[in-house]
């Protein structure tokens, strides 16, 4: 396979995504936008804790 071909294989397949995949509404937008955030806030005490144990032991 050529490098042109592949560019232009590359090109189709991203053109059939394009076609398949819409715009989130309102509501979606808002629920993926909590669920990122609570991940963020479990991730952040997830670290805040590890960094009191190390600090609390390391003594």
């Amino acid at each position: 396979m050529s490098y042109k071909e592949s560019i232009l294989e590359f090109i189709e397949k991203s053109r059939r995504v394009l076609k398949v995949s819409k715009k989130p509404d309102r509501e979606e937008y808002f629920t993926v936008a909590k669920v990122t955030g609570i991940g963020i806030i479990i991730i952040g005490v997830i670290g805040l804790i590890i960094t009191l144990m190390t600090q609390i032991l390391g003594k």
